[in-house]
């Protein structure tokens, strides 16, 4: 099996179209195809159903699949370990976390790692997804989800406190909420997917089953300019929120709190780029625990 022909498959597999696939690898659509048909012919077996909802694997795919996986896993470990080995202090290093983070701590700390080491390009991704390392999507996370994986090293860098928040217009129209309503007569912000131990039908640990959903988001900065703009109360980090002026905090008494890790492959633990990358963004939370 070639291996640029099995980075398609897989890609085919995970996406579940030719479209989807070449967007994945940055390739055209018709080289996705062609690299499938390449494929389908060396092993001498249908690898996908072609149906209206998207291309399923056949059992020879399902098998051919667990192998092509094996590759992959190997090629990374490849290009990982002679990463490691790289103690130049210049080229490429990607960065995941969300905005809120990125916009508090890891954008600060990057001009500072600039300034030092202007040869890093870093390239920075901003999601609530949990993004996979050991498929390299990225060599640097910062996330609030401790990993599992035992090739992953994580490090706490802060624990962050979630305070309950309205906007001061907010509460001059409804008033501030009861603990013991369940927020009725209130309307809530809340994300579109649990983040971390926060738990979308409670609000500092009150319920909002009373409660109006105003609007859902996606993203720690669309939840502070929700709040904000007066759409309804909700959860946000005590200290992207203390010094607004708009800003008022509900119950500050309760408070929840989010482990803030910085976490990279074992592999890259070594490689200098990799390394000065994560020290700029340890020392941009010194303070915060």
């Amino acid at each position: 099996m070639n291996w640029d022909d099995a980075r398609i498959f897989l890609a085919i597999r995970r996406a579940g179209t030719l479209r989807g696939a070449a967007a994945l690898l940055e390739v055209d659509q018709a080289t996705a195809g062609r690299r499938l048909a390449a494929l389908e012919a060396a092993l001498g077996a249908r690898l996908f159903l072609r149906t209206p909802g998207g291309y399923v694997p056949t059992p020879a795919g399902e098998l051919a699949g667990a192998a092509a996986e094996r590759m992959e896993q190997a090629a990374d470990q490849l290009q990982r370990q002679m990463q490691g080995l790289d103690d130049k202090l210049c080229g490429v290093v990607r960065v995941a976390t969300s905005d809120t983070m990125a916009s508090f701590y890891v954008i600060p700390a990057l001009r500072t790692l600039r300034e030092a080491h202007p040869d890093i390009k870093v390239v920075l991704g901003t999601s609530t997804q949990v993004t996979n390392l050991t498929r390299r999507e990225a060599d640097i996370a910062v996330r609030t989800v401790k990993p599992t994986s035992p090739d992953l090293i994580a490090r706490r860098l802060a624990r962050r406190q979630i305070g309950v928040y309205a906007s001061r217009d907010y509460l001059r129209r409804r008033g501030e909420p009861a603990m013991d309503a369940a927020l009725k007569g209130h309307d809530v912000i809340r994300y579109d997917r649990p983040i971390g131990p926060l738990d979308g039908g409670r609000l500092g640990g009150v319920s909002t089953g009373n409660a109006r959903v105003a609007l859902e988001v996606n993203s720690g900065l669309m939840m502070l300019e929700a709040v904000r703009a007066g759409l309804g109360l909700g959860e946000l980090a005590v200290l992207m929120a203390q010094d607004d002026p708009d800003l008022v905090r509900v119950w500050p008494e309760r408070t929840e709190r989010l482990d803030v890790w910085l976490v990279l492959h074992a592999d890259l633990n070594r490689t200098a780029r990799v390394r000065a990358v994560a020290d700029a963004i340890i020392a941009a939370f010194k303070g915060e625990d």
